[in-house]
């Protein structure tokens, strides 16, 4: 049966010790938020620890930096390319200041190659500086007496141009060398051997050209020495190929070679 409000009320009274207080539960409180904020601040800094060493080197791989610059290929898909970032001197329009590395020599003769497979190496003043510019100081009077006959007027003759690389007239001379890949044998920090495989178009564009512009496979074995500044040339062989099967590919006509050799630039640094 409900209790009427108009009864009297009975207060209890209990002891001190057992009277509830709102203080003391406040006092309970306090220490337990603070044991779960600090455990939150940690979990917090773990996680970003964990993130920020995720993308950090293994601290006992450090002697094989150059190694992780280039990344593997794939499994039967040949290595991968490689190289150190461009360098940004030059030297009479060729690169220069390559690093004193493996990888450093690569680039220097990938270089070079571009160099000698120049149209300029038909020019007598123009291949005196090429020379000049990317030999070993020691080795440079003859790499000049054997470049000066391998670009004789008799092998001009044979590429349609005179002696000075002109071609006849409404034709456009066309000689370029494209490095492929490159691979280093004997490598020391005083001097390595570089082969550069590469790719070449020579010829003459133009609408009556009795040698239009072809394409050849050969690969370039260059000699290098490091002067205390740079690599330079001391020696240099050519071999041919290898060459891969040729496509089933339409050839250009004459006015679409000349107007591709005309509007596409040749590259300075290959690499």
């Amino acid at each position: 049966m409900p209790l009427s409000d108009d009864q009297p009320h009975t207060r209890t009274r209990l002891p001190v010790g057992e009277q509830p207080s709102s203080q003391s539960n406040q006092r309970q409180s306090r220490p337990l938020r603070t044991l779960l904020t600090i455990l939150v601040v940690v979990t917090l800094l773990v996680i970003a620890i964990s993130i920020a060493n995720r993308g950090k080197p293994d601290p006992g791989d450090s002697g094989h930096s150059a190694d992780r610059a280039a990344p593997s290929a794939a499994s039967g898909a040949g290595p991968a390319p490689s190289g150190d970032q461009p360098v940004t001197t030059t030297a009479n329009g060729i690169a220069s200041g390559f690093p004193h590395s493996d990888q450093g020599a690569q680039s220097a003769a990938a270089n070079y190659a571009v160099a000698i497979g120049s149209a300029d190496m038909f020019r007598t003043d123009s291949r005196h500086t090429i020379v000049a510019t990317i030999a070993d100081p020691g080795a440079a009077a003859t790499l000049q007496s054997r470049l000066d006959q391998g670009f004789s007027p008799e092998t001009a003759a044979k590429f349609g141009v005179d002696s000075q690389g002109r071609p006849p007239a409404g034709m456009t001379f066309v000689s370029r060398t494209i490095p492929v890949g490159t691979k280093s044998s004997g490598y020391s920090a005083e001097s390595v051997k570089v082969d550069v495989w590469c790719t070449g178009l020579y010829g003459l564009a133009g609408e009556r050209s009795v040698r239009p512009v072809s394409e050849e496979w050969f690969t370039l074995g260059l000699s290098l020495r490091w002067t205390g500044t740079d690599w330079k040339l001391t020696d240099f062989s050519r071999a041919s190929g290898p060459a891969p099967v040729p496509p089933d590919q339409q050839a250009a006509t004459a006015e679409e070679i000349t107007g591709a050799v005309e509007q596409f630039g040749g590259f300075r640094y290959a690499r």
